[in-house]
């Protein structure tokens, strides 16, 4: 590999890692975004419903929460992070993993969301250099990696983010950035949704519960959009066996959440990384030869 491509593939690092700083907060603040909105969404109904007109209904005004405002503070203390406490991964190794105000321990979580984040875009720069075609791939890492961390923190996959993802994917098959034909590419976005949306009816009506949910449906939909319907296959078995491990060695050690339940988007995610680095032949080829298929 040539010097130049080393010192682009460590840019793609580099910006990887200060991506990652922005990821985590992306996980932390928009499902509690989303919260917001369902409550003033709620209290607007609620008013409407007692004064019997919604151009009357109001509903007290709220501090301003979105992905910039407020500035990033310690849970704990409400310390103000500063700039040079928000470097990533060397702040964290500089802090000791601790706040410097209040020495409540950081959760390792952030450096982890950053160090994948910056070992995902070193890849995909060193893979497909810098292109439309690695920056793509680099997007469909970070919007990977936010729904992985948020589906299983909250059990939510945000349409803010697998609705995008989805049409990038065929956005990029029809701009040519990816190598999947755009008729590939609409077919698997199609095929990925109503796959799982007919495994979620059958399930309910069999017993009753919900297996999982429409946030599901999107992401398997948009990895359907990224690799073409033919690697919808590969990505569901290689999912499924990912959560069959982890799931087992999660009730092994009594670690399961109340309820039982698992979130899927996770191994959804960990099969389309797969996919990606691998390619879906790889995925179907380790998964079948084992059972001898």
């Amino acid at each position: 590999m040539a010097v130049d491509a080393w010192w682009s593939a460590g840019f793609g690092g580099i910006l990887g890692l200060l991506i990652g700083s922005f990821l985590n907060v992306v996980i932390y603040r928009l499902p509690k975004m989303m919260e917001r909105q369902w409550a003033v969404e709620l209290a607007t109904m609620s008013t409407a419903d007692k004064v019997g007109d919604t151009e009357m209904a109001t509903v007290p005004p709220q501090e301003p929460f979105n992905l910039m405002t407020p500035r990033s503070r310690c849970p704990a203390c409400g310390h103000m992070v500063q700039w040079y406490e928000n470097v990533p991964v060397f702040s964290y190794i500089f802090l000791r993993g601790r706040c410097s105000a209040c020495k409540v321990r950081i959760s390792v979580r952030y450096p982890l969301v950053e160090i994948t984040t910056g070992a995902l875009f070193f890849f995909c720069i060193h893979r497909w250099g810098i292109t439309p075609t690695g920056v793509a791939w680099c997007g469909f890492s970070g919007a990977m990696v936010a729904l992985a961390f948020i589906d299983w923190d909250t059990t939510l996959l945000p349409d803010d983010i697998t609705l995008p993802l989805l049409w990038a994917g065929i956005l990029s098959s029809a701009l040519h950035w990816i190598q999947v034909p755009l008729h590939a590419s609409v077919f698997g976005a199609a095929a990925g949704y109503l796959s799982l949306w007919l495994v979620y009816w059958g399930f309910k009506l069999a017993t009753g519960k919900e297996g999982m949910g429409y946030g599901d449906f999107k992401l398997f939909a948009a990895l359907g959009a990224w690799f073409g319907w033919q690697a919808l296959v590969p990505i569901i078995l290689m999912s499924s066996v990912i959560g069959a491990i982890i799931g087992i060695a999660m009730k092994v050690f009594s670690s399961l959440r109340e309820g039982g339940y698992i979130p899927f988007g996770p191994f959804l995610v960990g099969a389309g990384f797969t996919a990606m680095v691998f390619g879906p032949q790889a995925i179907l080829d380790a998964v079948l030869k084992p059972l001898g298929l």
